[in-house]
Formats: C-alpha cells, sequence, structure tokens
C-alpha cells in the first residue's frame, strides 16, 4: 500500500487518538504511525482537521493538546477548502448518494491526487471512479 497515495478520513485519525477505543486505537495508531514513517506523506484536508479537532475536545483532551495534535498532521499533504472544492464535494455527494460531508472527503481526496481513502465510513473495496476505499482497522 505504501506506493499509493493515501487520503485519510477523519475516523481513521480520531481513533489514533482515542484511548478509550480498544483495539481500534491501537490498530489506528499502528497503521498511522507507518505513514509518519513512509517516503510519501499521505494527505488530509482542513475538514478532516476541523472534525479531528471537534471530536477531540468531545473526548476531553485538552484544548491545548488537541490544537497541537492538528498543528503536527500539518505536516501533510493538507487540502484547503474553497468554493471550488465545495462545488466538487456537491458533485460527488449527488452522483454517488453519499452525505455532503463524505462527498467533500470523496473531492479532496481527488484534489490531493490520492489512490486509496483510508475509511471506516466508505464502503470498503469500493472503487469510486479508479479512488479504491480501504478500511485499515479491518
Amino acid at each position: 500500500m505504501r506506493d499509493k497515495a493515501i487520503f485519510l478520513d477523519t475516523n481513521i485519525l480520531v481513533y489514533a487518538h482515542d484511548r478509550d477505543a480498544g483495539a481500534k486505537h491501537t490498530t489506528a495508531r499502528r497503521r498511522v504511525g507507518e505513514l509518519w514513517e513512509g517516503d510519501r506523506p499521505p494527505s488530509i484536508s482542513v475538514q478532516v482537521l476541523q472534525e479531528l479537532y471537534v471530536n477531540l475536545l468531545r473526548k476531553r483532551v485538552p484544548a491545548k493538546e488537541a490544537r497541537q495534535t492538528v498543528t503536527d498532521y500539518l505536516e501533510w499533504h493538507v487540502v484547503d477548502n474553497d468554493r471550488d472544492l465545495l462545488m466538487a464535494g456537491i458533485e460527488e455527494h449527488e452522483r454517488w448518494k453519499l452525505s455532503f460531508w463524505d462527498g467533500l472527503i470523496l473531492a479532496a481526496a481527488r484534489r490531493a491526487g490520492a489512490d486509496v481513502i483510508w475509511s471506516e465510513d466508505l464502503n470498503p473495496g469500493q472503487s469510486l471512479d479508479g479512488l479504491v476505499v480501504v478500511n485499515p482497522l479491518a
């Protein structure tokens, strides 16, 4: 999988930082750690970082620690939210009958040039016009 360009959905990062998630935490932490060590940084979007921050706060992570976690992930390739991404996300939502938020994830992954989306929410093995969904926790 290391030869593929990977885009991460929020849920994988949340599990990597949620110590109460049991086996999912252990697996996500290991898999995300492998990405930090790889030659090719993965991609995420501003949306992913926003959702990660909010989820960390919900899990009672101190704001300063949540902020630092988000700051750390800014080292990866980050796709910015803008009007073109908004419209592309709406198109993905309509085309694939996904939630609007998943449509934005798909649009961001395409903009990043990803081959693979790591997600627990989307259907594993599904190919969305060449963008393949993988559940790294399975």
